[in-house]
């Protein structure tokens, strides 16, 4: 099948998804073991409980009605910080340019929700860095992520977990990126004011 003839749907996640929770698990199990790298394991049950709060984001292939990618909102630090977390694409449908709708519709949906909030990820994916970067993050050390302990306990399920922990969660092999919308509002006034 030509990835001409897919067609998907990006929607919030509700409580109609479900059905896909556990395979939404076991597609971040697989990524994160054939990748070699870290991803923080989660349970269908945590996956449901984002979709049930409204913050996640899904992807159906129309007419099979395959699952085609995901992704969920966290927030730590009181709410100071929100990451997306989670994004993952179906191997049927990538390269397709789904995993920027995802991640767009999930950081819209943050946006909404936590307008103040800087947006922060940590990942080792490449792919996920350049979405990162078309979505205006920016490259960060993590001093400059929450210092929220839960967060970092998400981790542990990681197999990098052991550097994070020998070096004080300064360094590890995940690159931090932050969204600031403070400094983006700035820039943006600062441009206008130039104009």
């Amino acid at each position: 099948m030509s990835s001409s003839t897919f067609t998907f749907t990006v929607t919030i996640a509700t409580s109609e998804h479900y059905q896909y929770a556990e395979v939404i698990c076991d597609m971040i199990a697989d990524a994160a073991q054939k990748r070699g790298t870290g991803i923080a394991k989660r349970t269908p049950e945590y996956i449901q409980t984002k979709m049930e709060e409204g913050k996640a984001v899904i992807a159906i292939e129309d007419h099979s009605g395959e699952l085609a990618g995901f992704c969920y909102i966290e927030a730590w630090g009181a709410l100071g910080y929100v990451a997306n977390s989670g994004l993952i694409v179906n191997e049927n449908f990538r390269n397709q340019g789904l995993a920027l709708q995802i991640k767009s519709r999930a950081f819209q949906l943050t946006r909404e929700k936590y307008p103040n909030a800087k947006l922060f990820g940590i990942t080792t994916s490449l792919a996920v860095m350049k979405i990162n970067s078309h979505l205006g993050y920016k490259p960060v050390t993590f001093s400059e992520l929450t210092d929220d302990e839960a967060f970092w306990k998400g981790c542990s399920g990681c197999v990098n977990y052991d550097i994070l922990q020998r070096t004080n969660k300064s360094i590890c092999l995940c690159t931090g990126m932050l969204y600031d919308p403070e400094k983006e509002q700035k820039k943006l006034e600062a441009k206008d004011n130039n104009q």
